[in-house]
């Protein structure tokens, strides 16, 4: 990169207005994202609940990817697991919860009983994996990694079920194939670069106000990551595309847990600290309840919601207490 696009070397307010600019391209790229999305799964006859917990997901993914493969590799294993540990949290905290504030949210059964039970099942695994030595290892991520393309060929042998219920929409989709995955790939290509940029100028003005890297890490780096995933989940509820919107954030956490750090931990083996198994048990209890609540009648309500957000918010605020008391 050309010292040109170095914003730490950037004024604050340059940097506020990169962040504030950047938020516009995620929220455009998630618009042209959700309908180009609703289309495809209308024309290849696949579900938005598979399509949001596939292809969307995966996008949406990127950043954590980006970061988390990256600090791995540069020996940051702390950066490398908290980045996910922290976006999962703020995926079913403030992006799901939130989205459920703006309008309740139905819940697809199978979202529940296929996906719901691989996420929970994936963060036990990691708690287990990573709780018992501090370490995510070669065979630990290619565990993970397993499971991902294991769950993916699943996905894949039940595309089709749950079309007529996720489509029922009486539009004819407009405009070629081709076009849509072009829309698709341009929208990802936003987002993606709309994080990135979020992010850098977000950590440059945190660096200004004299934040700790720590802080900066849990808090900017996680949220910022999780951008696209806030975009496209408020743009499926807005639009009435829950399938795209709940799929979205299900389907992100599990990249997140068994594609990235699956990934990561084959890569480069990291060592993380042990105030990490805290935070894992926060995330695992956040889980299970989030998907209580999703059961709760097949939909997420407002007050549910709210719910959601408020646990987040305490995790957030006891994590970042226990590790600037530990540093």
């Amino acid at each position: 990169m050309g010292a040109s696009f170095d914003l730490s070397t950037w004024p604050l307010w340059g940097n506020g207005l990169v962040a504030v600019g950047t938020i516009g391209l995620i929220a455009l790229g998630a618009h042209w994202l959700v309908e180009s999305a609703s289309r495809l799964a209308a024309k290849l006859g696949v579900s938005e609940l598979i399509i949001g917990l596939t292809v969307v997901a995966l996008g949406t993914s990127a950043p954590e990817f980006a970061v988390t493969i990256l600090s791995a590799l540069s020996g940051h294993g702390d950066i490398s697991v908290s980045n996910i540990v922290g976006s999962n949290i703020f995926n079913l905290g403030f992006i799901l919860g939130g989205c459920a504030l703006v309008r309740a949210i139905p819940m697809d059964s199978r979202l529940l009983k296929r996906d719901g039970v691989v996420l929970g099942g994936s963060t036990l695994l990691l708690l287990v994996l990573v709780g018992a030595d501090l370490t995510l290892g070669r065979f630990d991520g290619a565990l993970l990694f397993g499971l991902l393309l294991v769950y993916l060929v699943f996905l894949f042998l039940q595309r089709g079920i749950g079309k007529s219920e996720a489509q029922d929409s009486t539009e004819t989709p407009e405009g070629s194939l081709l076009q849509d995955v072009l829309i698709v790939l341009v929208s990802l290509v936003a987002i993606v670069a709309g994080s990135h940029f979020l992010v850098e100028s977000a950590v440059a003005v945190a660096k200004g106000f004299g934040v700790s890297e720590w802080a900066i890490g849990v808090t900017v780096v996680a949220a910022g990551t999780s951008a696209p995933e806030l975009a496209i989940s408020l743009a499926g509820v807005i639009k009435g595309r829950y399938a795209i919107s709940a799929g979205n954030i299900i389907g992100s956490n599990i990249f997140n847990l068994l594609g990235v750090l699956g990934l990561a931990g084959m890569l480069h083996p990291v060592q993380i600290n042990p105030v990490a198994r805290i935070s894992l048990i926060a995330l695992s209890g956040l889980v299970l309840l989030a998907l209580l609540l999703m059961r709760t009648g097949w939909k997420l309500s407002r007050r549910e919601g709210l719910i959601l957000v408020l646990v987040a918010a305490a995790v957030w605020i006891s994590d970042f207490s226990m590790h600037a008391m530990s540093h």
